[in-house]
């Protein structure tokens, strides 16, 4: 990847992280440690891999993209309005009453996403829906799904990991963001799911393993989830839960809460600097 087009996702990032934090303080409430994790793989997706069109979010032959751990939907929401789906000013409206995003996507309300999703463990179902769906129409459009590590304790995300290696779902992606975190402390230590690659390579993926940070690591893991065939590919990134705003680093309390005013204002200066500094690099 040339390094003027990795910078340039960067800063997508890094303006998607702002997001995340602004939507989470004005809402008093969300979950701002596995959205700023996910921010890094969701800029590419958008910005780099996936065939979507803003200005007609419908499009039958449209790549599809299911946010499994759909608690982390405030940088999603962000990287959505910066692709130009809807204003950014939806994004200081986050949970409010009668808002267009609220704390779990909609497939119904927001354009742009694909399947609502929330309870953990039946977004990579659907998206194996998607891709079965995808090969009977003879439609050749690609899903990608993301998932939390400590989503993987579900059961669920098992049956359907069986159903698309059955189903030779080549055209599925499903990227799991292993921040280590879940609510309750670390993943290890609530429900240790290791050896996670080998689990998945059971089931009859294909699987990847990079640093979920690196832009060259996520296109290199793209690029041979393409040329994968016969089966689908578990990408298994590696990332900082609270990427990118220091006192939010690897801190499992940051799971689940907003920002308070002086916390919020922190965490956008931190982002502001690490932004003008990619901007200097162009």
């Amino acid at each position: 990847m040339q390094n003027t087009q990795k910078t340039e996702l960067k800063k997508l990032a890094c303006k998607a992280r702002m997001g995340a934090v602004e939507g989470t303080f004005h809402a008093k409430s969300g979950h701002p440690g596995g959205s700023l994790s996910a921010a890094d793989i969701m800029t590419y997706l958008y910005f780099n891999e996936m065939n979507v069109d803003p200005t007609n979010p419908k499009m039958t032959n449209r790549d599809r993209f299911v946010l499994s751990k759909g608690h982390c939907c405030p940088s999603l929401y962000a990287i959505l309005a910066l692709k130009g789906f809807f204003g950014w000013e939806e994004i200081s409206k986050l949970r409010h009453v009668g808002a267009m995003l609220q704390g779990h996507p909609d497939m119904n309300k927001t354009p742009g996403i694909d399947m609502s999703t929330g309870s953990l463990g039946q977004g990579i179902s659907a998206a194996c829906g998607m891709a079965l769906a995808s090969k009977i129409d003879n439609n050749p459009y690609r899903v990608y799904t993301v998932l939390g590590d400590g989503e993987c304790e579900e059961g669920q995300v098992w049956e359907a990991a069986m159903f698309a290696a059955h189903n030779k779902l080549d055209n599925l992606v499903v990227i799991v963001d292993q921040n280590g975190l879940q609510i309750d402390g670390k993943v290890s230590e609530v429900c240790g799911i290791e050896p996670l690659d080998k689990k998945f390579e059971s089931f009859g993926f294909e699987v990847i393993k990079i640093n979920g940070h690196c832009f060259d690591d996520i296109e290199a893991a793209f690029n041979k989830a393409k040329e994968t065939k016969g089966k689908p590919t578990a990408i298994l990134a590696a990332t900082v839960k609270g990427k990118g705003v220091s006192f939010m680093e690897d801190q499992v309390d940051w799971h689940g809460k907003g920002p308070n005013k002086d916390e919020y204002e922190k965490a956008i200066a931190e982002l502001e600097a690490q932004l003008k500094e990619l901007e200097g690099e162009c």
